[in-house]
């Protein structure tokens, strides 16, 4: 398989570092980042679009988030990444935003924009959220006020996963992807690293080395998808003392 291709940005990536001393802070930390950046942009536009991480790193701050007294009913949540699963499954990132962030007031005024599994396949589903991106931004490359991703252990984020073909695709916004045995749906590397403010949550001691790794300037992108989302802005990686062990005194 060939390597993927550079990012257009092609500046070294200014990663900045924020160690948390427990899950509470750690949740309440991402939730704080998440919110002051709604409240600048909702502060200078009529609506502001994110694409947040599914898994289950993430819960505790979206429950968090939900909760921060924001104009709601003017943000529009997307996803980065979804299982090709029904929408009532466990393991679909939807029905996990909906029982966190969108489970009570005033989260719950959010606009979910969900990966529509409901359709014949997923290359029809990544297509139709493709479509939906662009419609909501506005921009080719649809530029998203801000994204959250997860960092897997092999180096993944969103479904980028190492030695498939995703990471390598850059002529349009939502890409299939496989991981773990089940197809997804994908925002792709382009399309990340358009957006104004990219945070990575890790957690874990599983998560050292696939973050020493993202933090290493000579690593190689082919190896850690995660390096391919080059913003133009730095990137903010939000991280427990576990994850953060290699790499924070």
């Amino acid at each position: 398989m060939n390597p993927p291709p550079s990012p257009a940005n092609p500046s070294p990536t200014l990663y900045r570092l924020v160690v948390a001393d427990s899950a509470d802070e750690l949740a309440s930390r991402t939730a704080q980042a998440i919110a002051t950046t709604l409240d600048l942009v909702l502060a200078e536009r009529d609506r502001a679009q994110i694409a947040l991480a599914g898994g289950e790193t993430p819960k505790a701050a979206y429950r968090l988030l939900g909760q921060q007294h924001l104009p709601w009913e003017r943000v529009d949540v997307l996803l980065g990444d979804e299982r090709w699963v029904p929408a009532d499954d466990p393991s679909s990132n939807a029905r996990m935003l909906r029982e966190t962030l969108l489970a009570g007031e005033p989260g719950s005024h959010a606009c979910l924009h969900a990966v529509p599994t409901t359709l014949a396949s997923p290359e029809q589903g990544a297509e139709a959220y493709g479509e939906t991106l662009h419609q909501l931004c506005r921009t080719t490359p649809p530029v998203l006020d801000l994204v959250l991703l997860g960092l897997g252990d092999d180096g993944h984020t969103a479904s980028l996963f190492p030695g498939t073909a995703a990471p390598g695709v850059v002529d349009r916004a939502v890409t299939l992807g496989e991981g773990k045995g089940l197809p997804r749906v994908t925002l792709t590397a382009p399309t990340l690293s358009a957006a104004r403010q990219v945070l990575f949550l890790v957690s874990g001691s599983g998560k050292v080395e696939a973050l020493r790794r993202l933090l290493d300037p000579q690593e190689s992108p082919e190896r850690t998808p995660a390096k391919l989302v080059r913003p133009s802005s730095d990137v903010w990686i939000l991280a427990d003392r576990a994850a953060a062990a290699g790499v924070a005194p």
